[in-house]
This record gives structure tokens, C-alpha cells and sequence, in this order.
């Protein structure tokens, strides 16, 4: 009988030569490249699309959130010398200054997506970075817990990289589920899949006249008049990264998954349908929107949740509430946890609301660690995440999936796998103590008064 399966043998170029190789160049894989090469190795970046920056560039979600906690900055490392550089080069939007990441209580920023492109563009060429744009990861060489090589496509055909280390920053752990390791899905392992949205760019707005709080009020009133083609609650909004432009990020696409591409693409196609039906809303409802107008929608789907990696320690809803530090945290952060609503209904938007308003947000002062242990998956010798697909619970991914975490969290793989491979040490082995110690001397924020050799493991299982 025939098979339902195709066997492709064929001979390809083998590459050797590279000491690290990321896939993904969104905010994780950017960090771990820049951190990586800014060491002396050898790295290679490969990445999907024509542009670095991932959800903040291809994505349009041109904002960060979170980077203070009323009292001092959350960020460090590479994180805060991004945003420092972007602010000097006037990339971030009108209304912004250093207070929104050194001294202001949970609140966010929006900066222009191309001006971090080219930053990035810049700091890669810079630190010695090879990138690679259109190419993607299609398979994995393992031995049992060692990842010997990858296999990428792009337009040149078929390759073989031969590499000690590699890092996974791709979001949906392509990689990692490449090479075998433990993952959960969102809709498999978990009843839901939070969905995501396609970002547009919107311009022509009054900023004399528009304001923010009024546009929850403009949903209520549009629903009434029956004015959406479905009946979500639950929209972002307009968010300023520019003196007349703002990213929207409104429309979510319900029960789309992420890792199935018919369901992406019909994705795709919706989330363009109501970037022009949200125009029209703004337009319509909103003051100072009358003149909105629809530059782009964005290349790549914003999306929330689709697989996340079963690590050597998965940070969870207990850790946060806790506000717990760790010996080997790499990052510090303070974002709430931020589930949206799973369907367009009434009953859900109420649980939305009333977890939003009753949500254990952190007060002035408070922080929570992020440990190193979320970036290794679990049992693996040279392989790490960086990013959305970091082991975490759902509602603690919820929190730490923004950009500015994933970016500290790219910083520090980098620097284990140069660590790893200068000291011959495991991923899951790594002396956490001189990982922080290091990514200290690079400026990060990390406070904790006691470290440790050894990272942090959970005991036992926990909950997706």
C-alpha cells in the first residue's frame, strides 16, 4: 500500500566553524547573538523574515512595558542600553523620557519599528554577528542529550551547521521540538489557546484631542450599535510610537493556533479583514481619531501562546505571588500577569475584567526573578530558549513573553553557551554563580545577595 509519508534523502552542504547558533532573531535571539559575539564567538543568527526585532519589528507590536517598578529600573544589560540608544536617537514616540523605565509605576513606551531595525542591524554587524535573513530551521541532529548540528532552509537550498551550542529564540520552540525536548502546547496541554492579534500601523491622529481612557467606552457604545463583526470586549487599542502614528492592537482571532499553518494563514487573512474593521471603529467612535488612516498591517501574527518548553525549572503563578528572587536569576521583572479573554463573549470578557481588576499587580518597589533554569530544557547539554518559549506556566508566561524580559533572557543564554564552551560545561550543569557574575559586569540588574554554583530546579511536577 502507499505510505502516507515521503522519504527525502539528498546530499547538502555541511558548514562548520560557528560556536553559537540562534534561531530566531526576534528580542531573544537578538540579545543572545549580540551578547554572544560581544564575547569573541563565532555566531550565527538565522532568522525567518528580512528584518531583526521579531514581535517589536515584523510583528508591529512597537512597544515596551514594565521596565520600572515605580521605584527603580527593572532592566539591565543589553535592555536598558537599547532603550537608552533608541531614546537618543529620537526612535522613541513624543511624551516619552527616561522616566518610563527608570522611575514610573507599570507603564509602557512605544518606539519606531525601524529605527530598532537598523539599531539591531547595527549592533550585530558591529559585535561580529553573521545573520542570515530568510532561513529557517527544518530539523535538528541529536545524540541523545547533545545537539550535533541543524538543518536550515533558505533560498540557497538545503545546509548543515555543525555547532557546540545552539539557541532556540524562535517563540514557538521550533527548534527545541526539533531536537526532541519535552514542550507543551497551547490547545493540546491546555484547554485554550490565548489568541493572538495582527498589529497594524495607524497615522493621522489628533493627539491634542485623543485619549487612551476613553476608548473602552467607544467599544461599549460600537457593541451596542452593533457595529463589530464579532462581538470581542477586550481591545488594546492604539498605542503612540510616533508624532502621528500609533501601532493598534485590536482584533483578536480566536482559536487560531500558532503551530498549525492552515489555521495561521486563515489567521493572517482575518486579522487584515479587522485591522480595516477597527480603523473604521476608531474613526467613528473614538475623538480625535476621525482621520485614522491604515498604513500596514503587520508581517507576522502577534502571537500570545503556542508552545512553551518543560525546563530545568518552570516559573509559575506561586513564584510570582511570592514575588520570589532567586540565587540564579538572570533578570528581574515586574510586569502583571495578562491572560486575554478566550472567546468573544460576554461571560468571558467578565472574567478578563475581573481578573484584570482584582489582578495581583505588583506594588511600588516589588520585582519577581526570572531563574536560568527556564532557559534550559530539561536534561539537555547545549541547548537553550530565549523568550516566549521559556518553561513557565501560562499566567507567568502571561507576564515575562513582553520583550524587554525576552531580551534579558537572550543576554544571558548567549552568555551561557560562551561560558559553557570556554569552561566545558552542560547547559543543564552550568556554574550559575559565574553566569551571574558576568552578566553583572555587562550591566544587568541583577540584586540578589547570594549566589550559587548550582541553579535553581523544581521539585517535582507542576502545573502547565
Amino acid at each position: 500500500m502507499p505510505s502516507d509519508h515521503y522519504t527525502l534523502q539528498r546530499q547538502i552542504p555541511r558548514e562548520c566553524g560557528y560556536e553559537v547558533v540562534i534561531a530566531g532573531g526576534g528580542p531573544g535571539g537578538c540579545g543572545a547573538a549580540i551578547a554572544a559575539a560581544r564575547q569573541g564567538a563565532k555566531v550565527l543568527l538565522l532568522e525567518g523574515s528580512g528584518c531583526l526585532g521579531g514581535m517589536g519589528s515584523s510583528a508591529l507590536v512597537a512597544a515596551w512595558s514594565h521596565m520600572s517598578n515605580g521605584e527603580h529600573t527593572v532592566i539591565g544589560g543589553l535592555m536598558r542600553e537599547l532603550v537608552e540608544s533608541m531614546y537618543a536617537r529620537g526612535y522613541i514616540a513624543p511624551s516619552y523620557d527616561e522616566r518610563f523605565w527608570t522611575r514610573i509605576h507599570n507603564r509602557g513606551l512605544g518606539y519606531n519599528a525601524e529605527g530598532y531595525k537598523l539599531l539591531l542591524d547595527e549592533w550585530c554587524a558591529e559585535a561580529g554577528v553573521e545573520v542570515r535573513f530568510f532561513t529557517r530551521v527544518i530539523d535538528a541532529d541529536t545524540s541523545g542529550d547533545t545537539v550535533n548540528g541543524i538543518i536550515i532552509h533558505n533560498v540557497e537550498g538545503y545546509s548543515y551547521i555543525e555547532t557546540p551550542t545552539v539557541i532556540d529564540a524562535t517563540g514557538d520552540a521550533l527548534l527545541a521540538h526539533a531536537c526532541g525536548a519535552r514542550a507543551r502546547r497551547a490547545g493540546v496541554d491546555t484547554p485554550n489557546i490565548m489568541p493572538p492579534t495582527l498589529c497594524s500601523l495607524q497615522t493621522g491622529i489628533d493627539y491634542e484631542t485623543f485619549h487612551r481612557g476613553l476608548q473602552q467606552a467607544a467599544v461599549n457604545r460600537a457593541l451596542e450599535d452593533g457595529f463589530f463583526s464579532q462581538a470581542d470586549r477586550q481591545v488594546p487599542g492604539l498605542f503612540r510610537s510616533g508624532a502621528h502614528h500609533a501601532t493598534m492592537n485590536a482584533g483578536h482571532i480566536f482559536a487560531m493556533d500558532a503551530l498549525d499553518v492552515a489555521s495561521l494563514s486563515e489567521g493572517m487573512r482575518q486579522g487584515r479583514r479587522l485591522a480595516w474593521e477597527y480603523n473604521a471603529f476608531f474613526r467613528t467612535y473614538v475623538p480625535g481619531c476621525e482621520n485614522m488612516e491604515l498604513v500596514t498591517t503587520a508581517a507576522a501574527m502577534g502571537v500570545r501562546e503556542s508552545r512553551r518548553i518543560v525546563g530545568e525549572y518552570e516559573l509559575d503563578y506561586a513564584d510570582y505571588q511570592a514575588r520570589r528572587h532567586f540565587p540564579d536569576q538572570i533578570a528581574i521583572y515586574c510586569k502583571q500577569t495578562d491572560i486575554h479573554v478566550y472567546a468573544p463573549t460576554a461571560e468571558e470578557y467578565e472574567r478578563y475584567r475581573q481578573e484584570f481588576e482584582n489582578a495581583d499587580v505588583l506594588a511600588p518597589g516589588e520585582s519577581y526573578g526570572i531563574p536560568y533554569g527556564i532557559l534550559v530544557p530539561q536534561g539537555w547539554a547545549n541547548l537553550w530558549v530565549a523568550g516566549r518559549c521559556c518553561s513557565s506556566d501560562l499566567k507567568v508566561n502571561g507576564a515575562i513573553r513582553d520583550q524587554p524580559a525576552c531580551i534579558m533572557m537572550g543576554q544571558a543564554a548567549g552568555t551561557a553557551a560562551v561560558q559553557a564552551l570556554r569552561q566545558g560545561q552542560r547547559a543543564d550543569q552550568l556554574d550559575t554563580a559565574a553566569l551571574i557574575t558576568n552578566l553583572r559586569q555587562q550591566g544587568g540588574n541583577l540584586p540578589q545577595r547570594d549566589l550559587s554554583p548550582s541553579m535553581t530546579r523544581s521539585q517535582g511536577s507542576k502545573t502547565p
